[in-house]
């Protein structure tokens, strides 16, 4: 009895704690559209991007818009994908609806479009950042696209997602017949994408290296020695020429990625080497910084 209420306990807290994240991303969202991108016509794809079109041509509150919108959608995600997905949608749109409604008389900061796109993609990213990690959704292109994946197995979400935002800011374009509201446009999905790997993956990713060189024996030596970073061999077969080879395999910081590859380039010019990025690294000398 005891462990069922102490499990009931921290179920409520994590409920409450998604809860208030949910409320500050969506008020977030809602603040770098009224200040930022509903002024200047700048799309960030998604049903916002409808609700623009109504708030311009029919004088509709783009909140109020963007939840009319939403309402068809929400029915057919109650049937195709379940009540769970549904709710977390219906609150994430609600709120979301109601911060927008609320900020649209917020006195606008910057009229110049430029400013307007890049201030309001990373104030969106972040917000959208923000309402992920609290499992809730704002519905539009995103539930859409879970709606159409079941019944197209073989399209992935992210692409679905895509091809709708590509949709909408062309249809931006084509109703205020301005192309550089579709330029714009690109430039604030892309910085909000871009929000969205930053909050997720963090900013200090360390660099994956695969060293080829006959002379691995004393390139490891000197990673080892000079930039204090490990090294493990793997035993590996050139499918062309059928020869064994041993891969170099390390993993260091952006900053020592230079070093090394000048050390390499000393000991063996032609050795070959593959850099890749490692977004979590776990372990000795390496503190992984990003969503807990």
């Amino acid at each position: 009895m005891h462990f069922k209420t102490k499990r009931n306990i921290i179920f409520f807290k994590k409920k409450i704690k998604e809860m208030a994240e949910l409320i500050v991303g969506t008020a977030i969202i809602a603040i770098a559209t009224c200040l930022f991108l509903l002024p200047n016509k700048i799309s960030t794809g998604g049903f916002s991007g409808l609700g623009t079109i109504f708030y311009y041509l029919f004088k509709i509150p783009i909140g109020t818009a963007i939840f009319a919108l939403n309402i068809p959608i929400f029915i057919m995600a109650y049937i195709k994908i379940g009540r769970s997905f549904f709710y977390n949608a219906v609150i994430g749109t609600v709120l979301l609806s109601v911060f927008l409604n609320l900020f649209e008389r917020l006195t606008v900061p910057t009229s110049d479009r430029f400013l307007a796109c890049i201030y309001g993609g990373i104030i969106s990213g972040i917000g959208t950042a923000i309402t992920l990690k609290a499992n809730g959704s704002t519905g539009g292109s995103e539930l859409l696209a879970n709606i159409i994946s079941r019944y197209k197995k073989d399209l992935k979400i992210s692409n679905i997602i895509v091809i709708i935002d590509i949709i909408i800011v062309f249809t931006n374009v084509i109703v205020f017949k301005d192309i550089e509201i579709g330029l714009y446009s690109a430039i604030t999905i892309f910085l909000s994408g871009k929000m969205l790997d930053i909050f997720f993956e963090g900013i200090n990713f360390a660099k994956m290296l695969l060293i080829i060189s006959p002379k691995y024996e004393e390139i490891s030596f000197e990673i080892n020695s000079k930039i204090r970073r490990g090294t493990t061999a793997i035993k590996a077969v050139g499918m062309y020429k059928k020869q064994e080879r041993t891969i170099l395999l390390s993993v260091a910081s952006r900053q020592e990625i230079r070093e090394i590859r000048k050390l390499v380039n000393e000991i063996d010019p032609k050795a070959f080497i593959i850099i890749t990025n490692a977004r979590e690294v776990f372990g000795e000398g390496f503190k992984y910084i990003g969503l807990q």
